[in-house]
């Protein structure tokens, strides 16, 4: 599959209550993410894609994020190989900022995209 032909969603689209898999590495998640996203970064998702498809069990879509969309698209890419249905989220964390959506923060600090 080509990136021209994977499946994407405006951060701003993303259903509240949809399914958000953050790929970015750990000091990203802890500056800000989305409440509720599951945190699995990139390089962890072969491992623990036993993990992931048990999460998304009952057939939900994933809607992968990265900081712009880059190593979404691969995640995204790779997990519809292995059969899930999975999205890439278009400007990643940054559009999902600038759409004004919520951000929290593992410190407590005011939330931000790093």
């Amino acid at each position: 599959m080509h990136f021209a032909q994977l499946p994407t969603v405006d951060a701003a689209a993303v259903p509240s209550d949809g399914f958000l898999l953050d790929v970015r590495e750990d000091d990203e998640w802890a500056a800000g993410h989305a409440e509720g996203a599951l945190h699995l970064p990139m390089g962890q998702v072969v491992l623990r894609l036993d993990e992931l498809t048990e999460a998304v069990a009952d057939g939900r879509q994933v809607h992968v994020v990265c900081r712009v969309g880059g190593r979404s698209a691969q995640v995204a890419q790779y997990l519809i190989a292995q059969g899930l249905d999975a999205v890439n989220v278009e400007g990643g964390m940054l559009g999902w900022e600038a759409a004004g959506r919520p951000l929290v923060s593992e410190s407590g600090d005011q939330p931000f995209v790093l």
